[in-house]
């Protein structure tokens, strides 16, 4: 059954969509638009924690974002390929809720499964409009889709932004919701070994990037995104108008 959504975000792990793009998320839902959320693995080799911990964790995430919708295609984390099968998994999503706009993981990034599944979620997006690719929903044949864009949220490594979105407003609760995953970002409680990400200043990290990213279009926090292809404005009121 299809479900018409203005926005879907793609993560190749449960949390990867918190830290790239919830303030952006959350804002776009205060204006009122739908958005759903697609993590592709279940997380299952993260050092910390367990799959249920992890689905546990994304479904508290997502009721503070408050996203109409939030599924896992459960492929293997680490090891998933970028091949037919997978490709088609994503072609699915894509057509059942007919975003506008797809958001997803960085180009490329210190973790591999992010540049590997960006490249895979890209493709997708443009063979979902090809209606020779016949994809049934519960049995009903799918409709053809092609969002109009895909963007590719920042992650660990740098990357030079295309655009970024102010999510001043936002922000507190991109963090709320960045926290439910106590067993991946939390230095305390837990037997687990330490990793890169639950140390204190990973988090800080976080923090820093959204205040960089703000300082350079003059408010408190924003999110970066980079976009393979150009955007186009009808005239320089559309900036202009963002000044105001």
């Amino acid at each position: 059954m299809t479900m018409k959504l203005n926005i879907l975000a793609f993560g190749v792990h449960p949390d990867d969509v918190e830290l790239g793009c919830a303030g952006t998320l959350i804002s776009a839902i205060t204006e009122g638009k739908k958005v759903g959320i697609i993590d592709l693995t279940e997380g299952e080799l993260g050092t910390r924690g367990t799959v249920e911990t992890r689905y546990t964790e994304a479904n508290a995430a997502a009721k503070i974002i408050g996203i109409s919708v939030r599924e896992n295609l459960k492929m293997e984390d680490g090891f998933f390929k970028h091949d037919k099968k997978n490709l088609r998994l994503v072609i699915e999503k894509i057509r059942k809720y007919q975003p506008d706009i797809i958001l997803c993981n960085a180009p490329e990034d210190r973790h591999p499964d992010h540049g590997r599944s960006s490249k895979m979620v890209a493709e997708a997006a443009f063979l979902s409009g090809l209606r020779k690719i016949e994809t049934k929903d519960g049995g009903n044949l799918q409709e053809a889709w092609r969002p109009y864009y895909v963007f590719h949220y920042i992650q660990d490594r740098y990357l030079q932004p295309s655009f970024v979105i102010d999510i001043t407003s936002s922000f507190e609760k991109k963090m709320e919701a960045v926290r439910c995953y106590t067993t991946q970002f939390s230095a305390t409680g837990s037997n687990d070994p330490q990793t890169y990400i639950s140390s204190p200043q990973f988090i800080e990290s976080v923090k820093a990037r959204a205040l960089m990213f703000g300082k350079r279009i003059g408010v408190g926090y924003a999110e970066g995104f980079v976009s393979e292809k150009t955007i186009g404005l009808n005239s320089f009121d559309a900036i202009i108008q963002n000044q105001t």
